[in-house]
């Protein structure tokens, strides 16, 4: 099937979902959480599959890339939970009367069709699948060539239970040529998307931000820091530091930097890097964490503070004040997520008013930047932009608005 026809077919699917009543989008998605465990068999099967021609790639990319029973549940628990959750649909943002009488509401309406463009990750296939449904959005989907067996398995399994339900099942299309010609092709079906959302890493994202015609949020990629403050407590900051950076590294909501204040690096610094060296994270640091640590720290060069690494890899600078943090993070961060480690009231209102990024974290972990963590259900991704939607996008995110005008025969003069 071209593109075009999968547009055209998405196009009129999405008008069908858009007519849906809630409980209906409820019952379907709840049928698709089932199917998903009725077939966990078939489903790792396939992911095994193509796990075994991941030959190569480094151990992030194909964690990324592996589903388990845990990772299939957790898909299937992601749709119960956007069953469970308010339909957007309809809702009234806002209404007013004007002097001539005229009633207007401001009210939540679908995008249309979405286009989704990721890479590793098989579950974006259900998430994305899942969100756009409830929302009544229309999706095509692109993922790697990498998971596409894992990718087919999934997106026959919905579509299934769409036709099941008596439903359009081009609701859910999944692009099986994975080919570079065809992806570009995609960016430009600017007739038949509304919206185009990567997902994957930041060399994926720029490069849809740079070639696509249609309207891109861009999503995802996450040089995320925490900031050790001089008025931290050192257990919570060992704590929520590794937890940042182990819990699952290969993820964009890892942090990938920290930075220690200098009042307290010398007593500090030591502690966090034991903990980090314990779970075989391998630290990068400036010269004064070298002069403390030792041979415990590799020389982080220039292009570390930079680099998403996805990996069991930690860049450590010490500074001064808040000032050089929030000034460090501001220029090196991707706009995601940002922590600080303090008991300073003050110091934690200067971070949060003044770090420039999705989600910024006083006392916590980076790794709760996720649709499912904030209530949303599944994410269809992270917006790291300013227009329309920024963070964990959910339900909300993923609608338009329209005005409904209704008036008694008033004529403009």
């Amino acid at each position: 099937m071209n593109l075009e026809t999968m547009g055209e077919k998405a196009q009129v699917a999405s008008r069908k979902l858009a007519q849906l009543t809630t409980e209906e989008k409820n019952q379907a998605l709840r049928s698709m959480a089932q199917a998903l465990e009725d077939h966990t068999e078939n489903i790792i099967a396939t992911n095994q599959r193509d796990l075994k021609a991941a030959v190569g790639l480094k151990a992030s990319f194909v964690d990324r890339l592996t589903l388990d029973r845990a990772r299939i549940v957790g898909m299937a628990d992601g749709l119960r939970q956007l069953a469970r959750l308010a339909d957007p649909i309809g809702d009234v943002v806002d209404a007013w009367t004007t002097p001539t009488g005229l009633e207007i509401a401001k009210r939540r309406v679908p995008l249309g069709v979405i286009g989704m463009i990721f890479e590793a990750r098989p579950n974006v296939s259900v998430d994305a699948s899942g969100l756009c449904f409830k929302s009544g959005n229309a999706v095509i989907l692109r993922g790697g060539k990498e998971a596409l067996q894992t990718n087919q398995m999934l997106v026959k399994v919905l579509r299934r239970v769409l036709a099941d339900h008596g439903l359009d099942p081009n609701a859910i299309q999944l692009i099986e040529d994975t080919s570079h010609e065809v992806a570009n092709q995609f960016m430009q079906l600017t007739e038949y998307l509304d919206v185009l959302i990567p997902r994957g890493s930041a060399r994926l994202i720029n490069a849809v931000a740079q070639q696509a015609t249609v309207p891109v949020i861009k999503t995802g990629a996450g040089n995320c820091h925490i900031y050790v403050d001089d008025d931290a407590d050192l257990a919570m900051a060992i704590d929520v530091v590794v937890n940042a950076k182990v819990q699952r590294p290969s993820v964009c909501n890892a942090a990938e930097k920290l930075l220690i204040n200098s009042a307290v690096a010398s007593e500090y610094l030591p502690a966090i890097a034991q903990a980090l060296i314990d779970q075989k994270v391998e630290l990068r640091g400036d010269k004064r964490a070298q002069a403390i640590l030792g041979d415990q720290v590799n020389p982080a060069t220039s292009e570390d503070w930079d680099t998403e690494y996805n990996d069991y890899i930690m860049a450590i600078k010490v500074v001064d004040t808040l000032d050089e943090a929030i000034s460090h993070i501001n220029q090196h961060n991707t706009q995601h997520s940002e922590a600080i480690i303090t008991n300073n009231y003050a110091n934690s209102q200067r971070f949060l008013a003044e770090v420039d990024a999705a989600a910024v974290y006083v006392n916590a972990s980076t790794r709760f930047t996720d649709g499912s963590e904030f209530g949303f259900g599944a994410e269809i991704g992270i917006s790291t932009q300013k227009l329309h939607a920024r963070g964990p996008m959910g339900l909300k995110e993923l609608t338009t608005t329209k005005y409904v005008i209704r008036g008694d025969g008033q004529v403009r003069k």
